[in-house]
């Protein structure tokens, strides 16, 4: 696999390419739906709703923990997991910034 060259590329690229790239799975948008509806959730329940195995889901929460799109919190045997409400607001504002560009109705293409 090649370098990204991730250098080459201003901050705010960098973090919007990232952003889309963790969501960028069905599984990880599936998550971020169930948990903005339920507000928190229990690993186990994700399980269920998703219809994924266990390992499965806990690989996909891990991109978006280690994003910092989620957080967690050990409960007894569980992780209880949420929306970290200050980074879903920075992400939500980077891609309205980014889609807010218009384009030049061109004949180009």
């Amino acid at each position: 696999m090649g370098l990204t060259k991730t250098e080459k590329f201003t901050e705010e690229q960098n973090n919007l390419a990232q952003i889309a790239k963790a969501i960028g799975h069905p599984a990880r948008v599936a998550i971020l739906q169930h948990l903005i509806k339920l507000n928190s959730c229990i690993c186990g329940d994700l399980v269920d709703e998703i219809g994924l195995a266990q390992p499965t889901i806990s690989q996909h929460l891990k991109e978006l923990k280690t994003l910092g799109i989620i957080k967690g919190n050990i409960e007894g045997t569980s992780v209880c997991y949420c929306i970290d409400q200050e980074k879903w607001m920075e992400m939500k504002n980077m891609f309205l910034h980014f889609l807010d560009y218009d384009t030049q109705k061109s004949e180009c293409c």
